[in-house]
């Protein structure tokens, strides 16, 4: 039950997303054919069993979870339309994103981020379409996307500079930034999770203190 109440507290259905988004079912996959639209980020399988003294019976139905950005997400598809336009949005936000983290101080030297973030981008389109970004991101959203990648890989650098003593106000400002862009993915997942490798267990091995919420 963790599970469902996990998706059931933290995603769309498939129906609900459709409700909220006023679109069909049909239009739905027709987006996701033309590649502009994610497909579901998890899929539960339902199987039901019923005995009952005149006959026993057993059906199975699929329920598909969706981020709850997506239903921005559509609202941009439906204005821009043309699938071009649509990468475009993504490549330009995800761009901005980026360009604010620089100009905020956090700091990444990876070339995927610099020279070659043409490549790096059209990369992420396609986990973007997956479903990946809808599962692992607060918002499943480019501006998430954007801000967890860098988070991860300035991470990374970090702790590749130096193990033992690396930059603890960036990697605090790193962890932060990861926290704040990442869903809390489910019960099953979380311990394989970047949220728990680099979130919780770097939180704890440097001692790093999480933001206050208020």
């Amino acid at each position: 039950m963790q599970l469902i109440n996990y998706l059931n507290e933290c995603f769309y259905t498939k129906h609900t997303l459709l409700q909220l988004s006023h679109i069909s079912a049909n239009k739905l996959a027709y987006l996701q054919q033309q590649k502009v639209m994610p497909t579901a980020s998890y899929r539960l399988t339902i199987q039901t069993s019923c005995q009952s003294f005149l006959a026993d019976h057993s059906e199975e139905s699929v329920q598909e979870y969706y981020a709850k950005g997506y239903v921005k997400w559509l609202g941009v598809v439906e204005a821009l339309i043309e699938p071009a336009d649509i990468y475009q949005y993504f490549n330009k936000n995800y761009r901005l994103t980026i360009q604010q983290l620089k100009q905020q101080g956090f700091v990444c030297h990876d070339e995927k981020l610099h020279a070659n973030i043409d490549e790096h981008i059209t990369q992420e389109w396609q986990h973007f379409l997956n479903g990946t970004y809808g599962l692992c991101t607060a918002s499943g959203l480019v501006q998430d996307i954007a801000r967890k990648e860098f988070a991860i890989t300035s991470i990374n650098e970090l702790i590749a500079e130096n193990e033992t003593h690396p930059d603890l106000v960036r990697l605090e400002k790193a962890v932060n930034l990861l926290d704040s862009a990442s869903a809390l993915f489910a019960p099953h997942e979380r311990i394989n999770s970047s949220r728990n490798r680099l979130v919780d267990q770097i939180r704890k091995k440097y001692q790093l203190t999480s933001p206050q919420i208020t």
